[in-house]
């Protein structure tokens, strides 16, 4: 690789945010112009063997992670050996916005069902329960019986957003953190897209020999979906908890695939969706399961 490429991947692997000017309006004073900064939106193309699998528009940033962790939920690859390298393609008009996943030769791969252009739309079309069952094909039912108290849960977003630093300068990336169950933080990656932010933190959890992520929980910055909550079934991840509200293709799968499912997490209240019983209230009484 040329030094000009190399010089040139390097930054944009750490741009995440752009300077841009703007007009600040205010309805009880004259307008101001000041210095802002957006965050940064850029397509990235996955390569498997020189087969284009994917385009995504992502924020710039732990690509690699990025990328394993979609071939990990896309059940292409599922032990850490299975990858030999990921590189920028030489071949691409765009290296810096373009991997090559280069595998070990006893990996087969069925292009045919990398299933991203069905999930990633709420209109795929499909009905719930067989949704469920394609995906259930790959990953098992979570079996872990980690659990949780509901007061460490509580203070995770906090945690998260003072984690956040891109969120912090721009207000507009997505954010999945995982954290153990003493509410230590893990990994946190931030991303345009919040799909792309969980396959970040599953994709480090597999290039660094740590799944499956079995005793921690993941956090989300915005809603649940019944993608997010797939990915998470692939990184084996038994606790699953949302800032906002899930959807009821999410709630239906994780009650059918035994994950714990938090959402509207704020202050001192949440709703659990599905096999509360990982979430300790710390008080006397049974919880009731679903």
């Amino acid at each position: 690789m040329s030094k000009g490429i190399q010089t040139e991947i390097s930054k944009q692997a750490s741009r995440t945010s752009v300077a841009t000017d703007i007009l600040q309006y205010h309805l009880q004073r004259k307008a101001r112009r000041q210095a802002d900064e957006l965050a940064v939106e850029e397509p990235l193309e996955i390569r498997v063997r020189g087969h284009s699998v994917a385009v995504t528009m992502r924020t710039p940033g732990h690509d690699k992670e990025l990328a394993a962790g979609f071939l990990l939920t896309e059940g292409i690859i599922h032990h850490r050996a299975d990858i030999v390298e990921i590189a920028p393609c030489l071949e691409s008009a765009a290296p810096e916005n373009t991997l090559n996943v280069f595998l070990a030769p006893a990996v087969e791969v069925d292009f045919s069902r990398l299933t991203r252009h069905v999930f990633a739309t709420s209109s795929c079309g499909l009905c719930g329960k067989t949704t469920i069952e394609a995906v259930q094909q790959h990953f098992p039912q979570v079996k872990s019986n980690t659990s949780v108290t509901a007061e460490i849960l509580a203070r995770l977003p906090e945690r998260m957003r003072a984690a956040q630093r891109t969120f912090a300068r721009t207000g507009g990336l997505h954010a999945a953190a995982i954290f153990d169950v003493r509410g230590k933080l893990v990994v946190l990656q931030e991303d345009i897209g919040r799909h792309n932010a969980v396959d970040k933190v599953l994709g480090h959890g597999f290039l660094e020999n740590k799944l499956p992520f079995d005793s921690h929980l993941l956090l989300v910055s915005g809603r649940a979906s019944f993608e997010i909550m797939q990915k998470a079934l692939a990184g084996g991840i038994p606790i699953v908890a949302a800032v906002s509200a899930p959807s009821s293709l999410a709630v239906e799968f994780a009650r059918e695939s035994r994950q714990t499912l938090a959402g509207f997490l704020r202050g001192q209240t949440m709703n659990v969706y599905s096999w509360p019983e990982r979430i300790k209230l710390g008080l006397t009484g049974g919880v009731t399961s679903f």
